[in-house]
């Protein structure tokens, strides 16, 4: 095909369903022709203008699947046919200093997929063949979409942890990243207790692998947390600086809480809490490509799937406007194309 579909936006929630011209993939690049495309709340820094040039034209969307169709030049691992995911991070540059220490995570010189670059709400995309991650027969596209970045971002976190098999590690929210936190460590062998407001989400809570559920609208999570011996770890995926500052004194000796939800407010700590008993707070960033195909790998085998709702291409401003009130259970999927 000559040209493509692609959803733009310029502003804030300024949305434009516009025709492309299809062109060659650039050395080290390849094309993609788009199958899926998850919407993840991450995607508000583009659509709401959050950006250097809000009024440049950027095409949304960091989590896509999609079927290679052509290949740059200099890519000599990749092949035309072979379908692959696309996360947050748009590809290390791999000669920056902290690629050739192998933090590709902090590489200086990455794009971010749909924030730098243009990303997946269109029917071709381009990308850096660093950023790719095979898919694994399997597992579906509409599926794989929103594991990209939400399930990365927690099964990277959660391989933070210095915690054995049936240890406590506690997840604080059961939205977009917590359900899909909740299966990982239960697959990984943990003791998983859910923290949320509320008994609304208890059963469903239980289904996805916890063991217990504490209501954090009527209890002390961490004085309930103690209860149970502490938590080796908590993954915090619910934006709120202040009911994470709460889960602090739940940690166990030398416990780590692992923020993977970002929100404007501070988290605050005690230093009594963090000096005695050993204590630790650190940030998790997604993960690297070869982290994002381990993942997805892990997930397939395991039978850890997002919970979705699918809305075609023409209908993302919607799909976005349902994300970003909270209306979503769990993942905002755009089905773009079919594969074969």
């Amino acid at each position: 095909m000559a040209t493509f579909r692609a959803y733009e936006v310029t502003g804030s929630r300024q949305f434009a369903l516009t025709d492309r011209t299809v062109r060659p993939p650039a050395p080290g690049h390849v094309r993609l022709r788009v199958l899926t495309c998850g919407v993840c709340h991450s995607d508000a820094g583009t659509v709401e203008g959050r950006r250097a040039d809000p009024q440049k034209p950027i095409v949304p969307g960091h989590e896509l699947v999609g079927i290679i169709d052509a290949v740059g030049g200099g890519v000599t691992t990749w092949q035309a046919g072979e379908r692959v995911g696309v996360g947050y991070l748009a590809g290390n540059c791999g000669v920056c200093e902290l690629c050739r220490r192998g933090d590709f995570v902090n590489c200086t010189d990455q794009p971010v997929t749909g924030g730098t670059v243009d990303g997946g709400y269109a029917e071709v995309a381009y990308c850096r063949a660093s950023a790719l991650a095979r898919i694994p027969d399997g597992l579906p596209d509409l599926d794989a979409a929103p594991l990209l970045c939400a399930g990365l971002t927690v099964y990277s976190a959660l391989r933070q942890l210095d915690a054995r098999p049936g240890s406590i590690v506690a997840v604080q929210g059961i939205g977009g990243l917590g359900h899909l936190a909740l299966q990982y460590a239960d697959r990984l062998g943990y003791q998983v207790i859910a923290i949320g407001r509320g008994r609304e989400k208890e059963s469903l809570a239980r289904q996805l692998g916890a063991s217990s559920y504490l209501d954090a609208a009527s209890e002390d999570p961490a004085q309930a947390l103690q209860k149970h011996g502490g938590a080796a770890g908590i993954v915090a995926t619910a934006a709120n600086g202040s009911s994470m500052s709460a889960l602090i004194p739940g940690l166990a000796p030398r416990g780590h809480l692992l923020v993977v939800g970002v929100g404007p407010d501070l988290v605050n700590v005690s230093t009594r809490d963090l000096v005695f008993g050993t204590r630790r707070i650190s940030g998790s960033l997604t993960g690297s490509s070869i982290e994002n195909e381990d993942s997805l790998t892990y997930a397939a085998i395991r039978g850890i799937r997002p919970t979705i709702e699918v809305m075609p291409l023409e209908q993302a401003p919607q799909a976005y406007q349902r994300m970003i009130e909270g209306k979503a259970r769990f993942r905002m999927v755009l089905q773009i194309a079919h594969s074969h």
